[in-house]
């Protein structure tokens, strides 16, 4: 039987690989870093077991659940603090977040706690909703066009986009209508997309919304490892492929060869197997333009136990974090409070705190404290921070690829783990399993579809 070739160890390549050994094919994943796991990274920072990417999933609809169980590890789900986030508006001050909302989506644009974010003649603009009909804005292709047309720029650029960027990393101009399931059939049963908000909250209450794994996310990728080691499927890391072709890839050169010998006409390493990509940057999209990838800059600060900013930190804490609008005087995009966050991040940091903010462009150490007293209302000396990590990712964006290579993964997937999830279980159920041996030697003609990456 001939491989089946997995390029690409995130969480997507992970999922397919296990899938598809499932239903007989013999998988091989190929890894161009030395880690799996893609966004789900953990490190050890002043001692503690952190995530350095992404630390929950968004429990609706039960994709995820559903999979921890089949990896046997539901048991390690946990809930995040059960308390609002926080803003920082506009305005330059920091209050919680409408207590009835959805992605920032007020149930109740003229309450008091919305009013506070994006002034009264925003929040009187966002009731128009009630007067319109359901069908108003129920066919937008993105989830900002829809709350522009149903209640205004006002509440889309300073309460939405906030709450959508820290989740998403991505303005809600960007993100499909489906970021938020079941929303469009309750504005049309509603007539409102205020009460569809409030509807989806009755059935999803916050707490709900999303959740963790305890010990952090990094369980999952070792769940995902140590069931493909079960069925022998083999992860080699180190491995940058140049060129995908449906029935084969070929190896990056390797510039220490190609530097011994530079008159040599370079080539690379042939692999044959039924492919699958699971990695960005190696398919051309449909429409032939090149792929784009967003980057986002994480910093983790470590408080010292005992100190003056820590105790302030525990005792008060914001919710389980800030977001933080455009246009004020703080550059993060948002900050987690992890060890409020999280009990198992409590315990673990045994006294310490633990804060992560996210960015745009590269931050400095001392930027990220500076912001974090701001948004956190605590004053943090720099002799308080005792370790601060910063992690760089590179989020694929989403497009329509052409016919020919199986590819999964957030550029096709869409963003969250519950979509890349999906998507990569679907996808190994219609690769289906092996063909016979017999069909084996049938292969495609390898200049009919070609991919390279891009240079």
């Amino acid at each position: 039987m001939r491989e089946t070739l997995v390029v690409g160890a995130g969480i997507a390549g992970l999922v397919v690989a296990r899938e598809l050994v499932l239903q007989g094919h013999r998988v091989r994943v190929l890894e161009a870093d030395d880690r799996a796991g893609g966004q789900l990274l953990r490190k050890t920072i002043a001692g503690i077991p952190l995530d350095a990417g992404a630390e929950a999933f968004a429990t609706r609809g039960g994709t995820v659940r559903t999979y921890l169980e089949r990896l046997g590890i539901a048991d390690r789900v946990v809930a995040p603090l059960d308390a609002p986030a926080w803003l920082h508006a506009r305005t330059g001050t920091t209050v919680p977040l409408p207590a009835v909302s959805l992605l920032g989506i007020p149930s109740a644009p003229l309450a008091e706690d919305v009013v506070a974010v994006v002034g009264r003649r925003a929040a009187w603009r966002g009731m128009t909703d009630a007067l319109l009909p359901g069908p108003v804005g129920a066919k937008s292709a993105t989830l900002g066009e829809l709350v522009r047309r149903r209640m205004g720029d006002g509440i889309l650029e300073q309460l939405v986009a906030p709450v959508v960027e820290g989740i998403h990393s991505k303005h809600p101009d960007e993100l499909p209508v489906s970021v938020a399931p079941g929303l469009v059939h309750h504005l049309l049963r509603e007539n409102s997309l205020a009460r569809a908000v409030a509807r989806l909250r009755t059935d999803a209450p916050a707490g709900s919304l999303v959740a963790g794994l305890d010990g952090g996310m990094g369980m999952l990728v070792d769940a995902l490892l140590a069931e493909l080691d079960r069925y022998g499927v083999t992860v080699e890391y180190g491995v940058r492929v140049a060129e995908v072709h449906p029935d084969r890839v070929v190896l990056a050169v390797d510039p220490d060869e190609a530097a011994a010998d530079p008159d040599a006409e370079p080539e690379g390493e042939i692999r044959e197997g039924l492919v699958v990509v699971a990695a960005p940057g190696l398919v051309t999209p449909a429409d032939g333009r090149a792929a784009t990838r967003t980057a986002t800059h994480l910093m983790t600060l470590v408080i010292e136990a005992g100190t003056d900013a820590a105790r302030a930190l525990a005792a008060n804490p914001r919710g389980t974090g800030v977001l933080v609008a455009r246009g004020t005087d703080v550059t993060a995009r948002a900050l987690t409070h992890v060890s409020a966050k999280w009990a198992w991040v409590r315990e673990a940091a045994a006294g310490r705190e633990v804060v992560r903010l996210s960015y745009e462009s590269p931050p400095t150490a001392d930027r990220a404290r500076r912001d974090a007293e701001l948004l956190l209302g605590v004053r943090i000396p720099e002799i308080a921070v005792v370790a601060a990590e910063a992690t760089t990712w590179l989020r694929a964006g989403r497009f329509e690829a052409a016919p020919g290579i199986p590819i999964t993964g957030e550029q096709v997937s869409g963003t969250g783990l519950a979509s890349v999830i999906d998507h990569a279980h679907r996808l190994a159920e219609i690769i289906g399993p092996p063909a016979p041996e017999a069909a084996a030697g049938s292969s495609t003609d390898p200049a009919a579809s070609t991919e390279r990456t891009a240079s």
